[in-house]
């Protein structure tokens, strides 16, 4: 009954420098020139006025998404999805497809989100990280391989790395927020698959039956133990709020929920407990999807992928 883990947790300048050096040359008198001479050739050329073309509008790059006017290239999606299929080993289904546009989205806003708090992933820092992957794959060839099979070009998997630096970056500022420490309850539950059966257990817990003794009968393994938990780490919101109002030695009634039909029993309960790794990371993992639901509902995204 316990939530499982969750993880989930991704303009040269150089045209326009060109440019600007090519005029430099062009427009540099070469030593010894002088003005030319009135009604000369060169004078009349010089008077004459010249039609220079305005430069060609760039073609525009497809996009698969926008997300507050910044653009997701088309072609970073289909790689995306390119890699996805290969971890998944089958064909793509539409639902995987909106699964990892949903994830570039995702990071997209974490990555404007830490720009915004003024973080910023310098060309050292991508730098370092990609000597570390060649140094762990071998060699120099060794990683332009490996690139090749992930669908990467050198460009785009510096551009991934550093997007996927900001977005952990703004991840760990966000579940850094969720307290160490938190209410819970201690409880022990009857699980079991029909109401009459229920009904007639929880008849026998209220005349006085030993509820662990009921319990190993149904799960003899945990003895229906459900161990120390906060709020929001069931699965079942329902059953949660059930057993966050009981009281230590209370018995709940019977709970039905898509699992089946649940008899609570709080053993003890704490106002402030440590949260243990996994009930932390359950929280973290949850403030990171309601940031991230957050953040969607006041952004503007525009899909653009078929």
């Amino acid at each position: 009954m316990k939530r499982a883990r969750l993880s989930r947790l991704h303009g040269s300048v150089l045209g326009l420098l060109s440019a600007i050096i090519v005029s430099i040359l062009l427009g540099a008198c070469q030593p010894g020139d002088g003005p030319a001479p009135a009604g000369s050739p060169s004078a009349a050329a010089a008077a004459t006025p010249t039609f220079t073309p305005a430069p060609p509008t760039p073609t525009p790059v497809p996009l698969a998404a926008s997300v507050n006017g910044e653009g997701i290239p088309l072609e970073q999606y289909q790689a995306e999805l390119v890699r996805y299929q290969k971890a998944l080993g089958t064909e793509l289904a539409t639902k995987d497809e909106q699964r990892v546009l949903d994830e570039l989205i995702d990071r997209y806003l974490l990555v404007q989100a830490a720009t915004e708090a003024g973080f910023e992933v310098g060309a050292q820092m991508v730098a370092e990280r990609v000597e570390q992957l060649t140094a762990r794959l071998g060699s120099a060839e060794a990683l332009e391989q490996w690139l090749a099979d992930n669908s990467y070009t050198q460009a785009s998997f510096r551009l991934e790395l550093a997007q996927s630096l900001a977005a952990a970056w703004m991840r760990d500022q966000i579940v850094s927020q969720v307290p160490q420490v938190a209410e819970q309850v201690h409880v022990r539950q009857v699980l079991l698959y029909n109401t009459e059966r229920a009904g007639e257990v929880l008849n026998q817990l209220q005349s006085g039956a030993d509820f662990v003794e009921l319990a190993a009968q149904f799960d003899p393994v945990a003895r229906g133990e459900l161990g120390w938990f906060p709020r929001g780490y069931l699965l079942d919101e329902k059953l949660e709020e059930a057993a966050f109002k009981l009281q230590p030695g209370e018995l709940s009634s019977v709970i039905q929920t898509e699992a089946g039909y649940h008899i609570l029993l709080m053993i003890e309960r704490d106002a402030q407990r440590p949260l243990d790794s996994d009930a932390l990371l359950v929280l973290q993992n949850k403030a990171l999807l309601d940031w991230l639901a957050e953040r969607r509902s006041q952004a503007q995204i525009q899909v653009l992928a078929p």
